[in-house]
Formats: C-alpha cells, sequence, structure tokens
C-alpha cells in the first residue's frame, strides 16, 4: 500500500514491529544520532527510531524525530509497499531497463507502450494547497532553531539537515531535479549548500551564472511519503524527473504544490519546505562534517543559500539520518541501489552475472564483479566498461573474477579466492580518471588512480596461461587456475619500528605503526621484501595504529579502500631487468604491501588528511544507558 505521508509510514512500522520509540528527552546535540549509529550495526541493520522529545540546551521541541527509517531490507520494501527487497528490485528495475534501452524497430517500440502507459499515471498532479503549507512563516519570522536539525559528529561544524530533497530547476529548460545535498545551519535564515562539481544542482548554478544571475531558487523538502527520500538519491537516467519515479514506486502520484515565495513546487505531503534563494557568487565555510566515508569531509568554501520561506504541517516529523563508518542506514539503500541497476549493467555488459558493493567499500570504495569469462582479457574490458557508467566512474577498486568463482553474496569465499591467487606481476590494472569529492586519499580534488584487479582464471595469451589460443578461444580452450599461494612466509618485523602486528586469515598481516617519517610504509614494506627473499607474503597492509581492530575484516578492508590513492599506495617488490629491447620493472609475484596511512607534506601529498569519525565517552554511554532500557545491547 502507498503511504501517504511520514505518519502513515511510522504507523506501518509500528505495526510491524520495526520501530523502536524514546519517549524520555534526547539531545539532538550528538545523542539521537550516536544511538542511531550504534543501532545501525546491529544484524541486518537494526530498527528505525522515534524520539518524542528530542532537546537542545533547555529546548524541547515538539516535532519528533524519526531516523533510520529506511536502515532495512524490509523496511526498504515496506517503502513502496511490496513484501520483499527482491519485489522492490523487479518492481523498479524493469522501469529503469524500459526506460534505458534503445528501441529500434516498430515491434520494439509497441512492446514498452504499457510500461510507459503505466508510467504517465504516476506523473505528478498539481494543487493548489497541501500539508505542508499548513503552517507558513516569512521575512524575519523566519527561524531554522524551530525545527530539530541535529549534529551528528563531535567536530562537525554545524547543525547538518541530513536528509533534504533538495529541489531546484534548470535555468536552460526548466526540467526539475530533487537531490539530497547536505545543509548546515549557519543561524536562523542562513545556510550552506553543499554540492559537488558533478551534480545536478552544480550544473543549474553553472547554468544562472551563464545567464548572468547569481540567484537560483531552491526549495528544501524534508520528510514527506517515504518514497520521496529514496527516489532522491537514486541516480536516474538524465531528465527523468524523481518525481514520476517516487510515484512510481508508491503506486500513486506525488502531489505538488507551489511555494510560497520562490517560482517553484514541492511534494504537498512534505513535514517542512524551506524555501529561498542560492546566493552563487556568496561563499562561505561549510563543514567539516562526519561523512559516510568514516572520515570528516574537509571544510571547504560553498555558495550560501538564504531563507525566504518555512513552512511545514501543523504537526511534522523531522526526518533524519546519520552516516558514518559502515555500516549505516545509507548502506541498505546502496544495496538496493546496487540491485535495481544489475539488469542496466547487463544490458550493457552482457558478460556480468552479478556486481556487489561490499558495505565496506561505502559505495564508491570497491565493487566485486562476477562475470561469464570467453575471452582472453575480457575482465579488463569490463572493468574499463564499469568505470564508463555514470557514478561507476568514481570506484576505486574494481575485482573481476570469473564464472568458476564464488557467489558474490559470499564476500569472505571471495576475498578468500582472490587473495588465494593474488599475483602481482599480472594481475593490476591502473588509470587515473575522476574521483568522488568526499575521496580525501586522492592526489587532487576529483582527480586520482584507479585499479581494477583481474582475479579471473588465465586464458591463452594472458599471463599464467600456456600458449596463444586461436581464433574462438573460449570455445577451444579451457580456463586453467591460476597458481595458488600455498603458503606464505611470516615477516621478518625485527628492528623494524611498530606498534603492533597481527595477522588476519592465511593471506594478510597488518602491521600498524605511528607515523614518524614521509614514506615510512614504503620503507618498511621494501626491508621485509628484502628480508623474505624469494619467499612468498601475505599481502602486506600498513595502517595507522588503532584504526582497525584486529581479526574484524569488513574494519579493515574499510580502513584501507579510505586511505589509498591505489597507483601511488600500492607497493610492489620491483627488480628492472630487459623485456623486448627495453627496460621493464618486474615485479615478484607474492610481494604486495598497501600503504594506508594518513599522507601529509612529508609524503608529497599537499591536501589535509582528516580524522576518522569517533563519539565521544560520555555520548557513548548515555547511549548505552538509552538501548539497555529499551532492551537492546549496544555494540561497541
Amino acid at each position: 500500500m502507498p503511504y501517504a505521508d511520514l505518519p502513515e509510514f511510522i504507523q506501518a512500522l509500528r505495526d510491524a514491529g520495526e520501530l523502536v520509540e524514546f519517549r524520555e528527552p534526547v539531545s539532538v546535540d550528538q545523542e539521537i544520532a550516536c544511538i542511531a549509529d550504534r543501532v545501525s550495526k546491529l544484524p541486518g541493520g537494526g530498527p528505525a527510531l522515534l524520539f518524542h522529545k528530542p532537546t537542545a540546551n533547555d529546548r524541547q521541541y515538539d516535532a519528533p524525530v524519526l531516523i533510520n527509517a529506511l536502515g532495512s531490507e524490509r523496511r526498504l520494501a515496506m517503502m513502496c509497499g511490496v513484501e520483499s527487497f527482491d519485489g522492490l528490485r523487479k518492481r523498479l528495475s524493469g522501469l529503469l531497463e524500459t526506460l534505458q534501452t534503445p528501441r529500434r524497430t516498430l515491434i520494439e517500440k509497441l512492446q514498452v507502450l504499457p510500461t510507459l502507459k503505466e508510467l504517465s499515471g504516476f506523473f505528478p498532479r498539481y494543487g493548489r494547497k497541501g500539508p505542508c503549507r499548513e503552517v507558513v512563516t516569512t521575512g524575519d519570522a523566519v527561524n531554522l532553531d524551530d525545527i530539530p536539525i541535529l549534529k551528528t559528529w563531535p567536530q562537525d561544524g554545524g547543525r547538518f539537515v541530513t536528509y533534504p530533497l533538495v529541489f531546484t530547476e534548470s535555468p536552460a529548460d526548466g526540467k526539475r531535479n530533487c537531490g539530497m545535498y547536505r545543509i548546515q545551519q549557519y543561524d536562523a535564515r542562513t545556510t550552506g549548500f553543499h554540492v559537488h562539481t558533478h551534480h545536478t544542482a552544480a550544473e543549474h548554478m553553472r547554468q544562472a551564472r551563464a545567464r548572468g544571475q547569481d540567484k537560483l531558487p531552491a526549495a528544501v523538502c524534508i520528510g514527506g511519503e517515504p518514497a520521496l527520500t529514496f527516489a532522491a538519491v537514486v541516480p536516474l537516467p538524465p531528465g527523468l524527473d524523481e518525481m514520476i519515479l517516487a510515484g512510481f514506486l508508491q503506486g500513486k502520484p506525488v502531489t505538488m504544490v507551489p511555494c510560497e515565495t520562490i517560482p517553484q513546487h514541492v511534494p504537498a505531503s512534505c513535514d517542512y519546505v524551506i524555501e529561498g534563494w542560492i546566493h552563487i557568487n556568496e561563499r562561505r565555510r561549510e563543514g567539516p562534517f562526519g561523512d559516510h566515508t568514516g572520515f570528516y569531509s574537509l571544510a571547504d568554501d560553498y555558495p550560501v543559500f538564504h531563507v525566504s520561506a518555512i513552512t511545514r504541517r501543523r504537526k511534522p516529523t523531522y526526518f533524519a539520518t546519520v552516516v558514518g563508518p559502515p555500516p549505516q542506514e545509507d548502506a541498505w539503500i546502496t544495496r538496493a541501489i546496487e540491485r535495481l541497476f544489475l539488469p542496466l549493467m547487463q544490458q550493457t555488459i552482457p558478460e556480468v552475472i552479478d556486481y556487489r558493493l561490499p558495505f565496506a567499500g561505502v559505495a564508491h570504495n570497491l565493487m566485486l564483479v562476477k562475470i561469464h569469462k570467453a575471452y582472453p582479457g575480457q575482465a579488463r574490458k569490463v572493468a574499463h566498461a564499469v568505470w564508463g557508467l555514470g557514478q561507476a566512474a568514481f570506484t576505486k577498486v574494481i575485482v573481476v573474477i570469473d564464472q568458476h568463482g564464488p557467489a558474490l553474496v559470499n564476500e569472505a569465499a571471495v576475498a578468500a579466492h582472490v587473495l588465494s591467487h593474488l599475483d602481482a606481476s599480472s594481475q593490476f590494472e591502473f588509470v587515473l580518471g575522476p574521483t568522488e569529492t568526499l575521496d580525501h586519499a586522492t592526489r587532487a580534488l576529483h582527480f586520482g588512480s584507479k585499479v581494477a584487479i583481474d582475479a579471473t582464471r588465465p586464458m591463452p595469451g594472458e599471463p599464467g596461461a600456456t600458449g596463444q589460443g586461436s581464433g574462438i578461444t573460449g570455445l577451444t580452450e579451457q580456463s586453467e587456475h591460476r597458481a595458488q599461494n600455498s603458503g606464505h612466509a611470516t615477516p621478518d618485523l625485527a628492528g623494524i619500528e611498530h606498534t603492533r602486528a597481527w595477522a588476519l586469515g592465511k593471506h594478510v598481516f597488518v602491521i600498524e605503526i605511528e607515523k614518524s617519517r614521509g614514506h615510512q610504509a614504503r620503507e618498511i614494506a621494501n626491508e621485509v621484501f628484502k628480508r623474505a627473499g624469494d619467499a612468498p607474503l601475505p599481502l602486506l597492509i600498513v595502517l595507522q595504529a588503532g584504526l582497525a581492530v584486529p581479526g574484524k575484516a569488513e574494519a579493515l578492508a574499510w580502513a584501507t579502500l579510505a586511505n589509498i590513492d591505489p597507483e601511488r599506495d600500492l607497493l610492489f617488490d620491483e627488480t628492472p631487468r630487459q623485456f623486448n629491447g627495453r627496460w621493464i620493472l618486474e615485479r615478484h609475484p607474492r610481494h604486495i604491501a598497501v600503504d594506508a596511512t594518513r599522507k601529509d607534506s612529508r609524503d608529497g601529498f599537499d591536501r589535509d588528511w582528516p580524522e576518522m569519525q569517533l563519539h565521544p565517552p560520555e555520548v557513548l554511554a548515555r547511549a548505552r544507558e538509552l538501548l539497555q532500557a529499551k532492551g537492546i545491547t549496544m555494540p561497541e
């Protein structure tokens, strides 16, 4: 069933046993966010949370705070009225496939008419009034302090709207966009407007500036039908209105109403609408902010948003989320998007059997791809094709296995499969290109390296295989196993400065250090390589002391992936030799290290390096107390 608004969704969560409610006062300054962060670490994402008495200093807000509402497979399915996560995938992936697939013949075009007819029934409807305009405040009466906006982490630059539905329109063609760009409150009537250069709202600002305009109207909406929030984060084909998608998801059109002070329409069901103007040329320091990477995104200058009106429901609910070290609520949303886009990836790259974005990769640091391999070099072709797909261009590490490998859902088995055959001499391919704005480890903002790891069985013509094959290699030759790494020498760390060393299984060895000089990890790796001689070594990971807990594979993967620019930080044991008349660096196949330490000017790194997000002890103690009262043991 479609939910008309957040109150209906909250009641459905309550009826389904998916909601834990707190009726005691809880602070919007870190306490609510800390509880949500800890709960999201529970198996399956934990329950949704409703705080009836959010407070700030001596003030108690009238509006409750809903958080972690979309943080599980079941609740994402409930959002659009289907029984299971797979039902959500089937419903939406069919639509996206229809919209993305070129139709060349008349018959092909006729085949999609039923879907297009159905879709036309979900175009937004327009009215004059709605619940979001039950209370209207304009001019000097506008006060953002009346909204229970959260501060989520101790070093945050202030309070941030974390689930904003930001509506802008193109000055060029009037097309609407609804994106999710964080909003930092500065004072009662101004905020920051944080949007990355790759996103649509940034393009709208560039279009406005090209027309000599220094302001762009925008509406920041909070709450409403839960499908609205999901639709705002789905990377849709260019030109597709997110409100059509939201209508399709929930099975009924979104009703839009005009704003009070700007020439735009917004969903009538929203709990809050913050109207105003982005002053494109007025910049102010925004951040830092504890982001989904698990590290604080660095403070930078962004345009200022001047609020001209706040409209709201008579009894609003403040819809929020917290982001930080995975898994969090956003990890489950990413998993849903991953499943939705598999059919689209298979259209472009038909040999793809499956792909997966492990939670440890925070959406853009790691992708596992399983393919049906039929010819040499196919894994590398697939990796380059993935880097050509929209936001997948930002993927830092792509690992490709073939049809003989384990199912990607078993991430531990995939890791063991890849690591047991890892070969530095032939499996790594580096590229340079655009990177995610929030990736702090790249050599420059928006630009850095990425790596593909070809963990497929070699075929004739590829390193590790015999012969050159024939014109129909995939039909006449059987793929061979890569040589398995049957054993490793224990790394010799005698006399090497480190704080702790530990093994993770048979194939990974972690060296924790307190960094005291530039390129220290490289020095350590080279010395360990030298001492090992020709003996094989496990994968060495040099890590900042205390960043990962021994034995926790997911936390180690997250910390490692977040802190590398692959071409710079993957270290090999290389020896010069002549090959076909030219000098090359030949890599020892079993000597590989990763420098996952923080970089600074001593390493030739000119950007600032952020801190990991951690809750203060007193906030953790308060969260533990409140959760224990609900019968929930807080994950550490």
